[in-house]
Order: structure tokens, then C-alpha cells, then sequence
């Protein structure tokens, strides 16, 4: 569930080609995770081998709709450079590779190794030349390897939820994000109306725990009530952006009200 619901021996599978005028990113090693974190990031690894096939079974590929959305708020645009934080297997990524298209540069970072080798593996499968902008980085959304206002749209799917401090987490997207450029947050709405509450415990115990477990992940996936139940409200979310120094803030409730996304402008 993150990025987008969850021997590497050559992370960093395609070729980094920036234009002259681009700085290339700071290229320091990421420590490891923080051992608060060592448990999301193992869960990671473990479903990552099934991770694409059960987002399209549990959200009967509306999954795919939430995504084109959380693109379409980023602003992208054609030539730009962009981040896909916490990007998992790479759906995201590569809407955004599509969007910016060859002239612009793609970079997809997650710490879970076993989702980036599932990214970079469907990535040799796909023959658009605009998929040849993207580099894979393992490395910890609390501290990014790259250099103030480096981007042009930052997109982050189903991570903010699962990162172990989500101000901090905020303040690096502010960081790196460029001036007037727009972060797009998706994942599922905390909602506040009982019976909305009601219908998503309902689908995670009587759907989602039960697919999983026909897959041996049924532990996996049932850490999933909590994790939303521990989550921010919409406005909750807005005030966490617009505390981290962000312009403005807008959240916005999709599908039926079970996913939301958070769109700020540095």
C-alpha cells in the first residue's frame, strides 16, 4: 500500500542523462532505514512479488484512476524533472515517465529493495522511450539525496501513511520541491463519518485480509485498520502541509470516499 496501496546489484538501471544545465543529484549513500521502520520496510519486501496483482484484485483496478488523478494534481509537464517518493513497483513512475516525457527525468525512490527490482523489472518490460528517463534509488523519504528545489512535482503514493515521521517527511518534500510546484499525496481517507469508517473495516476484514491470505499475506495486509486508524484526517493532512511551509493545501475525498489525496503548493 504505499507507493503507490503497497543482489541489486544495479539499482540505478537506466541511464543518467541530464541536460547541461540540470545539477545532478547529491549522491549520498542512504543509511539504513531507522529500526522503527524495519518491520514496514520487511512487510514491503514480502508482498512485492504480488504487490500489482492484488491492487488490481482488491480495488478492482480503480487503483489505476486514483493514480491518473494523483498525476494530473502534480502539475507535471512535459521536460520537467520529477520525484515518485515511496514509489513501490513503480505505477506512478511511470505515469509520471509518460507525462514529462524523454526531455524530462523520472526518479523513483523507495527503501524497500524488492519493490525497486519489481519496478526496474517491469520498466525492461515496457518499450516507450520515455520510460528510458527513469532512475530507481533506494533510499529513506526522512532524508533525500538531493539538493533544494530539485523538482518540479513531487507525487507520493500509499507511504505517508507508513513513514515513521511524517513532519519531517513533509519538510523534505518542501525542500526539494521547487518554488510554486506542487506535491500530490495519495492514499486512503481517514474518514470522520461513521458509516463511511464502518464500510472500510468492513471491506479490509471481509475482502482485502481474506484475498490476501490466499496469497500467505493475510498477517500482511491486516496491519491495514490500524495504519489508516492512526492516520490523518484530510484536514488534519492540509494543516500538516501548511505547518511544514507550504503555500496551500487541498484535500480532496475519491473513490466513494475510501482514497484521498493531498495536493500542496510550496
Amino acid at each position: 500500500m504505499k507507493g503507490d496501496l503497497l543482489s541489486m546489484a544495479s539499482l540505478q538501471l537506466s541511464p543518467t542523462n541530464f541536460p547541461s544545465c540540470w545539477p545532478a543529484p547529491v549522491r549520498r549513500r542512504c543509511q539504513p532505514v531507522r529500526c522503527a521502520a524495519g518491520e514496514r520496510q520487511a512487510l514491503f519486501d514480502r508482498i512485492a512479488p504480488v504487490y500489482d496483482n492484488l491492487n488490481d484484485l482488491l480495488s478492482l483496478g480503480q487503483h489505476r484512476i486514483w493514480k491518473r488523478m494523483t498525476i494530473s494534481w502534480s502539475g507535471a509537464k512535459l521536460g520537467d524533472r520529477v520525484l515518485d517518493l515511496c514509489c513501490g513497483s513503480g505505477d506512478l513512475t511511470f505515469l509520471l515517465s509518460e507525462k514529462v516525457g524523454s526531455s524530462g527525468k523520472v526518479f523513483g525512490l523507495d527503501f524497500s529493495k524488492e519493490q525497486l527490482s519489481v519496478a526496474s523489472s517491469r520498466q525492461s518490460l515496457r518499450a516507450r522511450p520515455c520510460f528510458e528517463n527513469i532512475e530507481w534509488i533506494e533510499g529513506d523519504a526522512l532524508d533525500l539525496p538531493f539538493p533544494d528545489s530539485y523538482f518540479d512535482a513531487i507525487t507520493m503514493g500509499y507511504g505517508l501513511r507508513n513513514v515513521v515521521d511524517r513532519e519531517k517527511s513533509m519538510r523534505e518534500m518542501l525542500r526539494v520541491v521547487n518554488s510554486g510546484s506542487r506535491i500530490s499525496v495519495l492514499d486512503f481517507n481517514k474518514s470522520l463519518q461513521p458509516l463511511s469508517s464502518s464500510f472500510r473495516d468492513w471491506m479490509i476484514d471481509n475482502a482485502i485480509v481474506p484475498v490476501a491470505s490466499s496469497y500467505g499475506l493475510a498477517e500482511d495486509y491486516a496491519y491495514l485498520k490500524s495504519s489508516i486508524n492512526d492516520f490523518l484526517t484530510g484536514a488534519e493532512l492540509e494543516k500538516l502541509a501548511l505547518d511544514a511551509g507550504f503555500s496551500n493545501a487541498q484535500y480532496y475525498e475519491i473513490g466513494a470516499g475510501l482514497m484521498g489525496n493531498l495536493v500542496a503548493t510550496r
